[in-house]
């Protein structure tokens, strides 16, 4: 009875290590951020007696060594102050390799061994990294053209411009550049048709997981000296956690004049008296900027409102010329 009974384990466990051998795991797929910690995912049958090794592609990364064994070849000295296993989760089946600092050359395929006498359990996994993008700005050149600007992503993303109203034969010249960690830098260009135009740049991220928007505007507008005159600034699509940002420039940087939170509702107001906001109306994304009695010469210049929300940017560039009444044209009776 005693012989039937351990045959019986016997075959039992030798079923249990060709199905091991013979059952092909998919690969699972993990996508890490750049420059952050990151969890590759082992899980394996324990049995108190492991020897646990990862690689990437051929190339060992991280050895636990069965007690009492001989110490396998050294990985890298880059991977062994990056790479570890929590001790704690080795008895429950755990063997998840921890990547601190993950880089562009972590990528690939990774591969995690796990030795026991239940026999030999691997598991492979596919990284990827990815550098968020974090802000997309434009700007506008002194030539008439418009640039869409990015910087520190990964992979290279991808770059789509358009108008409101609609414009067809937009011809962007864009150019993308890596720096030393492998990082892309992008600027896109746009020849401007006219002031009337919204101009989009999207940028959306290789992998999909991203797409930012950033969109400008250009005004002219003439106000009367002593009158008060309302700059106009809407964005009603922008309307959750978003700051706005009012700033002016004659011929020098522009300054800061007026700020807007909308967690807090909180106004700075650095021209309090001279200019101001309806608040009321700001959050229903009507920012425009009220100039009280303004100046000839010193309230004629550029002003430029910003709306920053989630993945998005919203500029309006007003050129404002405040003339005097004897300036202003006369009109016929």
């Amino acid at each position: 009875m005693r012989m039937v009974k351990a045959l019986v384990q016997a075959c039992l466990r030798l079923l249990w290590i060709l199905t091991l051998a013979e059952c092909k795991i998919p690969d699972a797929h993990v996508t890490c951020l750049f420059s952050e910690d990151c969890v590759l995912p082992c899980n394996f049958k324990p049995s108190g007696n492991e020897i646990i090794r990862w690689y990437l592609q051929e190339g060992l990364l991280l050895s636990q060594p069965q007690q009492g064994g001989d110490q396998p070849d050294q990985p890298p000295q880059d991977h062994r102050t990056r790479t570890y296993l929590l001790q704690d989760q080795l008895s429950r089946g755990n063997a998840s390799l921890h990547l601190s600092h993950c880089g562009i050359k972590d990528r690939g395929r990774y591969r995690c061994l796990v030795n026991s006498t239940l026999g030999q359990q691997e598991s492979f996994v596919i990284m990827k990294v990815e550098a968020s993008i974090k802000m997309v700005t434009m700007e506008k050149s002194t030539n008439r053209e418009i640039q869409c600007l990015s910087k520190d992503i990964f992979p290279a993303p991808r770059v789509q411009w358009s108008t409101l109203p609609p414009k067809v034969n937009l011809r962007p010249i864009t150019h993308m550049r890596s720096n030393t960690e492998g990082l892309y830098s992008v600027q896109s260009t746009l020849r401007m048709f006219e002031n009337t135009l919204t101009y989009i740049c999207t940028v959306n991220s290789t992998y999909g997981s991203q797409s930012w928007r950033s969109s400008m505007q250009e005004r002219a507008l003439i106000g009367e000296a002593g009158q008060e005159l309302s700059i106009p600034c809407i964005d009603r699509q922008n309307l959750q956690n978003f700051s706005l940002t009012w700033t002016f420039s004659r011929t020098n940087e522009p300054t800061v004049i007026l700020s807007y939170n909308s967690r807090t509702r909180r106004i700075s107001n650095l021209w309090e008296g001279r200019a101001g906001l309806k608040p009321d109306q700001v959050l229903m994304g009507d920012g425009s900027l009220l100039l009280h009695n303004p100046e000839s010469q010193e309230h004629t210049g550029t002003y430029t409102c910003t709306f920053t929300g989630f993945q998005r940017r919203h500029m309006v560039q007003t050129q404002v010329n405040i003339r005097s009444r004897s300036q202003l044209p006369v009109t016929g009776t």
